[in-house]
């Protein structure tokens, strides 16, 4: 049964929209384990857009289950984070322009640098999951850079119409998920993941964890944060 991480961004992307300080992604983060979260994630950005790192530095303290850090490779918050020490650090790609984190990292062709960052993280006793476009190249190369996990990125597979379309998309997580079980790394997948579609992805074999963020918070608006993760769990399970 595959573990749901809690994503609260939009959260602080509700808070920061006036500057103010609610709604607060750690009562978030409360709610979350409550309604059965398995884990809390958060992308700490390098323009801190929603996440500052006072939410992060709370959240250290108060979060009782798995914390996952999204970052990017950026040398400050590399730097925070070997110091902050969340469970897991999740490797993504970052640009200021994107409303959010859109395609996979390029692992096979940033090795050195991704390489750097993973040895420093784990070198400060942090797991380290790289999100990761389902492209057998990217996979090999994680494996080759010695991650201990996938994250699969699932945004093809959200957006492709249900039918035939949806199947294909649905076909490459399955086999990209096979390689990166072969490689002997965990598997996560991610992102435009829904209360409709999510079930195919949480099916697949070995499934360890799912991140979704949006879509629970945008149906907390309408049933409450902690019944919101309640439902999306049941899903997951």
């Amino acid at each position: 049964m595959p573990e749901l991480g809690v994503n609260i961004d939009h959260v602080a992307t509700v808070r920061q929209a006036r500057g103010t300080y609610e709604p607060d992604p750690v009562w978030a983060a409360a709610l979350a384990e409550l309604g059965g979260a398995d884990g809390i994630t958060l992308h700490l950005r390098e323009d801190r857009r929603h996440i500052l790192d006072r939410d992060l530095e709370i959240l250290r303290q108060t979060v009782t289950v798995k914390l996952n850090l999204e970052m990017a490779c950026d040398e400050g918050v590399v730097e925070i984070a070997c110091r902050t020490k969340p469970d897991q650090a999740t490797l993504v790609p970052e640009r200021r322009e994107e409303l959010t984190t859109e395609g996979g990292l390029d692992v096979y062709g940033q090795r050195d640098r991704i390489g750097h960052v993973i040895g420093r993280l784990r070198d400060a006793g942090i797991s380290v999951s790289l999100f990761l476009d389902p492209e057998d190249r990217q996979i090999e190369a994680a494996a080759e850079l010695g991650a201990d996990a996938v994250e699969l990125h699932t945004g093809r597979y959200a957006l492709a119409r249900p039918g035939a379309d949806r199947q294909k998309e649905l076909n490459i997580q399955e086999a990209a998920a096979a390689q990166v079980r072969a490689a002997g790394m965990v598997l996560h997948a991610g992102h435009g993941l829904t209360y409709h579609n999510v079930k195919p992805i949480a099916a697949i074999e070995a499934m360890h964890e799912l991140n979704i963020g949006h879509s629970i918070v945008a149906r907390a608006i309408m049933v409450g944060f902690q019944q919101a993760v309640r439902e999306m769990k049941d899903l997951v399970s």
